[in-house]
């Protein structure tokens, strides 16, 4: 699964490890994260989110 980079701060969202305090489960990619997720750093909404180039 691909991994997306909040374009404001920098935080990684890995959806092998999903994000536990925002209540996603491990697993959960990107795609599927409820419209209204923001980044759990700085807030940032989803679609402020860009692919991680690896």
């Amino acid at each position: 699964m691909k991994k997306y980079e909040c374009t404001v701060c920098g935080y990684i969202y890995n959806p092998e490890e999903g994000d536990k305090e925002g209540g996603i489960k491990a697993g959960t990619p990107f795609s599927d994260l409820p419209d209204d997720w923001n980044c759990p750093i700085c807030g940032a909404a989803k679609d402020l989110f860009e692919p991680l180039k690896e």
